[in-house]
């Protein structure tokens, strides 16, 4: 697994950590202090702001969980696709920018959506 791919990883087990302790720490050991989140739903930056945002996320989707699809990055940048839930109730693209091997910027984009 490549440096592209471990992040993307990381940054999906953040949101499949369910409890708040460990979900805090993971945010803060995947994402810069000031890192910044930006999809069609959502604006945020920051740990604190960051953390509860996928908390809020969790409570809307109980139960459902995030699997990784292909990764593709170049010099601090990557791509991939994400699913949310077996029967692929959510599907995105997020891009990530990195900054001394942690998440600066993600830019997502919401390919499926619930009606």
């Amino acid at each position: 697994m490549n440096e592209h791919e471990s992040i993307a990883q990381r940054y999906i087990d953040v949101w499949n950590e369910t409890d708040p302790v460990k979900r805090r720490l993971i945010v803060e050991e995947v994402y810069t202090s000031d890192a910044t989140y930006t999809d069609p739903l959502a604006a945020v930056a920051g740990h604190e702001a960051i953390d509860q945002m996928i908390g809020a996320v969790q409570q809307q989707f109980g139960g459902l969980r995030f699997t990784l699809g292909p990764v593709d990055g170049h010099h601090d940048i990557a791509r991939f696709t994400w699913e949310l839930g077996e029967d692929q109730l959510v599907i995105g693209f997020d891009v990530i920018v990195l900054a001394d091997g942690k998440i600066k910027h993600v830019h997502g984009f919401l390919d499926k959506v619930p009606a």
